[in-house]
């Protein structure tokens, strides 16, 4: 009886899906790979071996295998069969190519939240910014309104996104921080630009207030292109 060839791809369509153990454990390798990208372990632009990594993180070889594939998905890494696994460089074009991405994604959302974003929330953050403003102006900037001005962000970014209801951009919009993360390591944070950067926000979240979505766009573009220059030491 003659045997049917089964081909490489067709083994992997009808393979059952890894266990949870497995696929676990690859998050924890994802998760220690950024947070050595984040902390400097990793040094920007590195190229390591898949060893040396194994060391220095203390991650085994198959959860490394799976967390530097997705990886590589998302560009953060590219692997050199035989050679290295090389880092994504935090330099002047990403940076340029992770705000002009932003910009794309979040402009939208803008509108969104002016159109159709619950009153109440943009009151809310809008309460929140102008206390830290307050907070700022009078004591300064310290570790806890470095972590307000932080959650701040995250809590805006996160609405314009939200806003789109759309949870292919929301996946996207995760991947993407890893890169502003990423472009923002060697940021200083000063009390002046905290406060630019909180009053950028009450610019939109006004806007918003307003219904205004023209507005709130517009506001959103100035914001990341000043951020930009922030990042760039143009300003």
């Amino acid at each position: 009886m003659a045997r049917t060839k089964i081909s490489h791809s067709e083994t992997e369509t009808a393979a059952s899906p890894p266990p949870k153990e497995t696929q676990g454990l690859a998050e924890q390798a994802y998760r220690a790979i950024l947070q050595g990208l984040f902390d400097r372990t990793i040094p920007s632009g590195a190229e390591l071996s898949q060893s040396l990594l194994m060391k220095r993180l203390g991650i085994t070889v198959q959860p490394l295998r799976d967390a530097l594939r997705t990886m590589e998905a998302e560009g953060l890494v590219s692997i050199h069969s035989r050679s290295c696994i090389r880092f994504i460089k935090a330099d002047l074009e990403l940076s340029r190519s992770t705000y002009q991405f932003r910009s794309l994604l979040e402009r939208p959302g803008a509108r969104a939240l002016a159109e159709t974003g619950e009153a109440s929330d943009i009151e809310a953050m809008l309460a929140d910014h102008r206390a830290l403003i307050a907070d700022l102006e009078e004591n300064g900037l310290h570790a806890e309104q470095e972590a307000r001005l932080k959650e701040m962000e995250e809590r805006l970014h996160g609405a314009l996104i939200t806003a789109l209801r759309n949870p292919l951009i929301e996946i996207t919009a995760r991947r993407l921080k890893n890169y502003v993360t990423l472009v923002r390591l060697d940021r200083l944070v000063t009390t002046p630009l905290a406060l630019r950067t909180l009053r950028e926000h009450l610019e939109i979240l006004e806007a918003c207030a307003r219904r205004d979505a023209d507005a709130a766009e517009a506001a959103l573009a100035m914001h990341f292109k000043q951020a930009l220059q922030r990042i760039l030491g143009m300003e």
